[in-house]
């Protein structure tokens, strides 16, 4: 696959480093499929694309605490001598882990991405403010598998240690307010390192006028996991995590047309259509049939990356690359506290 295709030019000034004061005030980029054209409208317009029959499928995991600070123990460490007369730094220095899905049924073994990673060997451990980790496991892309050492609930524990995931394109420290704010206002299902970003635009009232346009509305949950961070490699993506329940799932059959929100539910809804469930690897590229989706709602994407290419399989490469460069001419926002595209 030639990932070139999918490239646009993004100045560095584009990208959103803040939420807005209001949610629903974001600019949306309107694509006219069938007259393979766009318009610009806000948000708050969204409900008046809706129409009785419609089912708008939204995803309800929520984001937890998954980025933690902490240093090493130095286990593996030279003795302090002529080859290393650093030791003491090495002994302290700092770790960023990424928690991505537990892999025990006690919660407290899990998959990460582990910055420095070079230097996290195997029984290397890492502090967290009193609590540590255990490197126990490695991955065939890098990523590590860190062992808990603690006897509290880990969810609780991460309540108190860790940090709100952000993008690392947003050049910031997190604060109390992102708590809030990369979260949606429908999340229910504990399990994301990653918000469902599409979803962030929208309010109770925002949802209240949906329901008004006649549109039911249905939850799929799709935690988000190292499938949103690993470049595109190949033929396949990392598998995530999906349930849809079974009445969700008969007001998605039901429905004249299903708008999914987010490329997570887009997921969802068409590995369920071709019989997959609990976990999907489903990767949606051009020459990819929709079976389920007939309406998506999108924030705007990194370049050569799998989610460009979902929103181009949906809405055709040239139309949605044509979009993007409309939208960086006309100074939307983009990225995870950006704007978004409805393509209908």
């Amino acid at each position: 696959m030639d990932l070139s295709q999918f490239d646009y030019r993004l100045p560095p000034e584009s990208i959103a480093q803040e939420p807005l004061a209001d949610r629903a005030a974001s600019r949306l980029l309107v694509l006219r499929l069938r007259e393979q054209r766009w318009e610009d409208r806000i948000f708050r317009d969204f409900p008046e694309f809706l129409r009785p029959g419609d089912c708008l499928v939204l995803n309800d995991s929520k984001v937890f605490p998954s980025r933690l600070f902490g240093r090493r123990s130095g286990v593996h460490s030279l003795p302090v001598g002529k080859k290393n007369p650093k030791r003491r730094e090495y002994l302290s220095g700092e770790v960023e882990v990424l928690l991505l899905r537990p892999v025990s049924e006690d919660a407290k073994t899990w998959e990460a991405l582990v910055h420095p990673g070079r230097k996290m060997r195997m029984a290397e451990r890492v502090q967290f403010g009193g609590v540590e980790a255990e490197i126990v496991g490695r991955g065939e892309y890098g990523e590590r598998t860190l062992r808990f050492h603690t006897d509290r609930e880990i969810y609780e524990l991460l309540q108190a240690i860790g940090h709100v995931p952000l993008p690392p394109y947003i050049k910031r420290p997190d604060t109390a307010e992102d708590r809030t704010r990369y979260q949606t206002v429908f999340a229910r299902e504990t399990g994301s390192v990653a918000a469902p970003t599409a979803g962030l635009h929208f309010t109770t009232e925002i949802l209240d006028e949906c329901r008004r346009a006649g549109a039911e509305i249905a939850y799929v949950t799709l935690h988000v996991g190292l499938g949103t961070f690993q470049p595109v490699r190949g033929e396949e993506l990392h598998s995530e995590r999906f349930e849809i329940t079974p009445e969700n799932a008969r007001k998605i059959d039901a429905a004249k047309r299903v708008v999914a929100v987010g490329t997570t539910s887009v997921r969802a809804v068409e590995s369920r259509k071709l019989g997959r469930s609990g976990e999907t690897d489903l990767f949606i590229r051009p020459g990819f049939q929709f079976q389920a989706t007939g309406a998506m709602l999108t924030n705007f994407h990194l370049p050569q990356s799998s989610l460009l290419m979902l929103v181009c399989a949906f809405a055709g490469r040239e139309l949605v690359l044509s979009a993007y460069g409309h939208a960086v001419e006309a100074g939307y926002r983009f990225y995870s506290y950006g704007d978004c595209m409805l393509m209908v």
